[in-house]
């Protein structure tokens, strides 16, 4: 039986109440006629015209083809739609793995990545190198390889750290996966936020195994729409994939793959917007942490837009976190919520989002409570 999904149930109890969403994990969402002016001829058209219908299991056939031109080398076929993130993995993992298995998962991560197949079969971790900017440790992983070992489950950018590895490392890795057989589960949601340095090569653009996981959420802004897709150049996946979302969600909303399909031919614009508020963002937040040294490590992410920056003071980040959002009305993330059962976890750490606009109101309730205590 699963476990409560710890982010989730935090979430429920603040994201809506607290007045300011400080650790918010995607980017500032676009209200729907700006969007909806973005749409191109063929866009419009078939928002003009939409039926409410039922819709292809795989997913609409033009957003399909959007989505595989994201991709250097895979096709519509190539690609399956799910109702968000969450319904990939889950799917991904119940259809891949069973019993007698293992799996390497990394941390610190989304707790599906580690619960779900924990349910399954054998898990192993292996930690990103926080001392050395959350680096990716190749060597490891290959050392927590066992004979059965089925997956390597990773997730870049980082949620929560926004850790990117160097792309020599990066490779290595899926051509490690390759020689022995192992499928590489890519979770890509942030992917489009760097600043400064170009984005990784997409795993299934690199191995005709490996899935790459994305959505509209993240680095587009549109968590809303519920538009997730994993693509595989191994098509017997995705036949496995559409049989196990027979039993979930059977098929996407019809409004919003329009929708997503319209954000995608845009998608250029909306992640230069993104990629410009964390940007705008990032000297708010180093000013902030900076004016309080005695209390706070902060590192700026290399991609994405959340971090993990450290807290310091002698109350601990539990308690910061919870008096923080119960006082000053300020939610962030502690570093119980990424807890790992596989390896050992920071425990003075706390997640920030860096993708809203005007965050200085809650920093500034923030600096006004830590005065005051």
């Amino acid at each position: 039986m699963l476990p409560d999904f710890r982010l989730e149930t935090y979430f429920s109890r603040w994201e809506f109440s607290a007045r300011f969403h400080l650790t918010a994990s995607d980017a500032q969402s676009l209200p729907m006629d700006e969007l909806l002016a973005m749409a191109d001829d063929d866009g419009r058209r078939r928002w003009e015209e939409l039926q409410l219908g039922y819709t292809e299991t795989r997913g609409l056939p033009a957003l399909r083809e959007e989505i595989a031109s994201t991709y250097d080398g895979v096709s519509a076929d190539d690609v399956m739609s799910f109702a968000g993130a969450e319904e990939g993995i889950y799917l991904a993992m119940r259809v891949l793995l069973e019993p007698g298995d293992h799996v390497v998962v990394l941390t610190p991560n989304y707790q599906a990545a580690e619960t779900i197949p924990l349910d399954i079969c054998e898990v192993s971790g292996v930690a990103l190198r926080a001392e050395d900017g959350w680096a990716l440790d190749v060597d490891a992983i290959e050392k927590a390889l066992k004979p059965n070992t089925r997956m390597v489950s990773v997730n870049f950018p980082n949620n929560p750290t926004g850790a990117v590895p160097d792309p020599e490392s990066w490779r290595r890795l899926v051509e490690l996966c390759d020689e022995r057989g192992i499928r590489l589960f890519s979770d890509e949601v942030y992917r489009g936020l760097e600043l400064g340095r170009e984005s990784l090569s997409q795993a299934t653009d690199l191995s005709p195994k490996a899935l790459s996981l994305n959505v509209m959420s993240k680095a587009y802004g549109l968590p809303g729409l519920r538009i997730g897709w994993i693509a595989c150049r191994d098509r017997s996946v995705l036949d496995k994939l559409e049989r196990a979302k027979h039993y979930t969600s059977i098929c996407n909303s019809a409004p919003s793959e329009v929708l997503a399909l319209i954000g995608l031919r845009a998608r250029d614009r909306l992640l230069e917007r993104n990629r410009g508020i964390v940007a705008r963002n990032l000297p708010v937040f180093a000013e902030f942490f900076g004016r309080h040294p005695e209390l706070f490590e902060f590192e700026a992410p290399q991609g994405g837009c959340v971090c993990f920056p450290r807290y310091a003071g002698p109350d601990g980040v539990e308690a910061m976190c919870a008096d923080l959002v119960e006082q000053a009305g300020v939610l962030l993330l502690p570093a119980s919520i990424y807890a790992s059962e596989l390896t050992e976890t920071p425990t003075d750490r706390f997640r920030v989002g860096l993708g809203r606009l005007d965050p200085e109101p809650a920093i500034d309730a923030w600096s006004n409570w830590l005065e005051k205590r």
